[in-house]
């Protein structure tokens, strides 16, 4: 059997990228998760019988040989599938996920990661780039999961890939109107009750420069939509950066949702620390604790610790950098490379300005071809990936992921100034880590990822 599944608490984008996900895959079979998100509750049931989705009881028993993971990269949120599944182990797994997230652990995973707006925004573009035409009622599905995640269009990692599949879905006959109906935030009585009640508790805290908006609230049992519930008044209150704290007594523990509109911030680094995940500007995570405020407190404190200055390259890059002149011969540039015991270096005009980068790899197309006496400017690659003293970390990274280098030359003004490689990532990763297990054994939390407060904590 093979199927096709979301994260846990199903939302428009995850319920729009696994109709499309049925177009590529028609062969699977659409899953469910036990809980959906209130949001997503009318398109659920009005669309209940076109959607043709088993429920996890139905997969008990069920020998499953494949699965297609839409709109997540954490095995934690799609472990309730496989709960009585005959031979889990062995079943192939193929992802499609926008999320920035560092947890990738769901085994040997073939992964389709890319950041847009929504992930939806994926999946509609395979099927364009297919060729594959989809009938109305999905188009809408769809189109509603795309609007959903990028806020209508106004989120900051909203991009133009979001607006080609948008039009794509309206060319296939995507309903606006329907749209608009299901996108209304707050459906039920007891989150219209709860949205007024965090407005009267919101207070503001100064936080590193930051205005951080923050509201505690204790609740007997868990309430559904709390996440529409916050979106909302964010919106309301255009502030930087809201985090919510719910203390549900009963079963000892606390959900924390954050929202961010400060680009340089992202709420799920912060909250993925308590096991949470989600996106820059919107996360969320569940700690099991016996404790309410005070643990609410601690947390700000690590908030507090967490919102200092991003790190740049300025930070982790090795200031001396060997380079070469772009007049050296080939030969002369193997010799110095093999010195300094280096694979590779920037290459440098007479003025000092970067003007391309020499690999050895450059080096051996010379020596094959009988060229070591010409200058390196004839074989040096002339397109360079650089990037400025004040790129933040996590940009740098992307860079090295995305462009497949091993040597980022950090540049100003033309000139080299520092140069950063995937050591010297690595490296900063590593302390960073330590430096968050430190903040959150504070916390009595065991380290990154471990949503459980330690007893007597």
């Amino acid at each position: 059997m093979k199927i096709i599944v979301g994260h846990g608490n199903m939302d428009l984008d995850c319920i729009g990228s696994i109709v499309l996900a049925k177009y590529l895959f028609p062969d699977h079979v659409p899953v469910k998760s036990y809980l959906v998100h209130p949001v997503a509750r009318k398109l659920m049931n009005l669309y209940a019988d076109r959607l043709g989705f088993w429920t996890t009881a139905d997969l008990k028993g069920q020998a499953i040989e494949r699965a297609v993971v839409v709109d997540t990269c954490a095995m934690s949120k799609i472990e309730e599938y496989f709960r009585g599944v005959p031979d889990a182990a062995a079943i192939e797994f193929e992802v499609f996920d926008h999320h920035p997230a560092e947890r990738r652990d769901i085994p040997a995973a073939k992964i389709h990661e890319r950041p847009f707006g929504a992930n939806t925004t994926q999946l509609g573009l395979e099927l364009i780039a297919q060729g594959v035409f989809i009938e109305p009622e999905d188009a809408t599905i769809a189109l509603t999961g795309l609007y959903a995640d990028t806020g209508n269009f106004t989120h900051p990692n909203v991009s133009r890939e979001d607006f080609e599949v948008a039009a794509f879905l309206l060319s296939q006959g995507a309903s606006l109107t329907l749209v608009k109906d299901f996108l209304v935030p707050l459906r039920e009585k007891q989150q219209i009750v709860l949205f007024h009640e965090i407005l009267n508790l919101l207070e503001n805290r100064s936080i590193r420069g930051h205005v951080v908006q923050v509201c505690y609230l204790e609740l007997e049992t868990d309430a559904q939509g709390l996440g529409a519930v916050i979106e909302q008044v964010f919106e309301v209150e255009h502030g930087e950066i809201l985090f919510g704290f719910f203390f549900f007594k009963k079963k000892a523990k606390m959900l924390i949702i954050g929202r961010n509109n400060n680009a340089r911030l992202s709420v799920d680094e912060i909250l993925r620390s308590f096991g949470g995940g989600g996106h820059r500007q919107a996360a969320s995570a569940t700690v099991k604790t016996e404790e309410g405020r005070a643990f609410a407190e601690r947390t700000l404190s690590y908030l507090e610790a967490m919102l200092e200055p991003a790190a740049t390259a300025r930070d982790i890059m090795t200031e001396i950098v060997d380079s070469v002149d772009q007049e050296s011969s080939l030969l002369d540039a193997s010799i110095f490379l093999e010195s300094v015991s280096h694979t590779g270096a920037p290459v440098c005009d007479s003025e000092g300005r970067l003007v391309g980068f020499l690999t050895l790899r450059d080096i051996m197309k010379g020596r094959k071809g009988g060229q070591m006496h010409v200058p390196v400017r004839t074989y040096m690659t002339k397109s360079v990936v650089t990037a400025g003293p004040d790129t933040t970390v996590r940009d740098i990274d992307e860079l090295l992921f995305e462009k497949d280098v091993g040597h980022l030359p950090i540049v100003e003004d033309g000139r080299i100034v520092g140069m950063v490689t995937r050591g010297d990532l690595l490296a900063f990763k590593r302390n960073d880590r330590r430096r968050k297990a430190e903040l959150l054994g504070g916390l009595g939390i065991d380290g990154p990822g471990e949503a459980r407060v330690a007893p007597g904590a």
